[in-house]
């Protein structure tokens, strides 16, 4: 990684920008979707802080996951300690969104709360997204940072975006925490297995032998797919049983 000054009339300079913001904002979808259920249950004047410092957070994340993308390849286990982290993310916002929805329950969320489950999953989704970048920018984190800032806007509007439907669609709180739980089984199968910049920058796939990964690839057809089917019905039957059993027992309290 390397920093540069950068040329703004140079035709590859833009290029390269163009394709960091891009791969970016499709990466950054799920992100958004957990700032917007995050910051959903919370007082309307905590709403906007909430996503603005998520989003933030967001980006401060990726940042330093591309600086260090090639040594957190190295760690044994991050992706499976991440996915389990995610998958009880989801949970926790799916038991919030219900319990706020059935109205007998009042979810009592804090900014500080919020912002700190925004942090945690958005950790947890940056790795594979700071590869992308990092492949895309050559290793250039000014490049990176300057791609980043201007995409901080794209992701403060789809969550909000989110958020608002949120409002008006409660159930489309189980879609969003289902997709937690699909990211979450895809992060848990791909211990061991992902992409990473060679000497020259470009991007190598690669399966650790002896990891999750590998022992998936012998004994799962389509792995990756079956453990994010898993992940997501996961999420949902957990979160929704938990939800219900919280109603039973504020309907006798």
């Amino acid at each position: 990684m390397h920093f540069s000054i950068p040329v703004f009339s140079s035709a590859i300079f833009w290029a390269a920008l163009w394709k960091i913001i891009v791969a970016n904002v499709i990466l950054s979808g799920d992100n958004a979707v957990v700032i917007a259920m995050a910051a959903h249950n919370l007082e309307a004047k905590y709403k906007r802080p909430a996503i603005l410092l998520g989003s933030l957070g967001a980006i401060v994340t990726l940042v330093i996951f591309c600086a260090i993308v090639n040594f957190l390849l190295t760690i044994p286990y991050l992706k499976i300690v991440g996915g389990l982290l995610l998958l009880w993310i989801g949970i926790k916002l799916l038991t919030e969104e219900e319990e706020e929805a059935d109205g007998k329950i009042k979810a009592h969320g804090t900014l500080m709360a919020a912002v700190g489950t925004i942090t945690v999953a958005n950790t947890v989704m940056s790795l594979d997204n700071a590869i992308a970048m990092a492949a895309a920018a050559h290793g250039d984190m000014t490049m990176i940072a300057i791609g980043l800032v201007i995409s901080v806007p794209v992701i403060m509007l789809g969550a909000t975006i989110i958020a608002s439907v949120l409002d008006r669609f409660p159930w489309v709180a189980m879609v969003g925490a289902a997709l937690i739980g699909w990211i979450a089984g895809g992060v848990i199968a791909d211990d061991g297995r992902g992409e990473k910049l060679d000497a020259s920058g470009k991007l190598v796939e690669f399966t650790e032998p002896g990891t999750l990964a590998a022992w998936l690839d012998r004994m799962v057809p389509d792995a990756e797919l079956v453990c994010s089917i898993a992940g997501a019905i996961l999420v949902l039957l957990v979160g929704l049983t938990i939800a219900r059993r919280n109603k039973a027992r504020a309907e006798k309290a």
